[in-house]
């Protein structure tokens, strides 16, 4: 028998009052993308397409999150590689090895985004599986704050 770690996944569902191909922009634009998380360098929403993000250093760590498309859905389903942290690092900066993925759905009310970032291994990740969980829930108030922006840009 295999013994595997603990796993845990932030999950957040949230319905933005927007037409689903708006929400789908906000999530394959690098531009967009740098306003609602992060400035990508080289995203495309292609799959096998490897970009990374750029956060505060810790440690033995650069900062770098390397990322790479798992999967493009058109219109429903992003997911990507979330890799990032060092060996050597305890806490913030540990390694990491996780997925996000985003998949969208019709809601009565617009679409409903479904984001879960998984792989998250306990308890050496706790540190970040703490800190992201909050950081996602600002990520996705910013998120739908870009997609009013953009939604309204298209009525004009």
């Amino acid at each position: 028998m295999t013994d595997h770690a603990d796993t845990s996944s932030i999950v957040l569902d949230e319905v933005f009052p927007h037409r689903r191909e708006i929400v789908w922009k906000a999530l394959t634009s690098g531009a967009l993308i740098g306003r609602w998380l992060m400035e990508p360098k080289g995203f495309e929403a292609v799959v096998g397409n490897r970009f990374t993000f750029q956060t505060k250093p810790a440690d033995e760590w650069d900062g770098t999150i390397r990322c790479e498309v798992l999967e493009v859905v058109e219109g429903q389903r992003l997911s990507y590689a979330w890799r990032g942290g060092h060996e050597s690092n305890q806490g913030y900066g540990s390694k990491l090895e996780t997925i996000v993925t985003f998949t969208l759905a019709e809601a009565e009310a617009g679409t409903r985004l479904r984001l879960v970032h998984s792989g998250f291994v306990l308890p050496k990740n706790d540190a970040a599986y703490r800190n992201m969980s909050e950081g996602w829930k600002k990520v996705v108030e910013r998120l739908d704050t870009v997609v009013a922006e953009e939604a309204s840009q298209t009525l004009h």
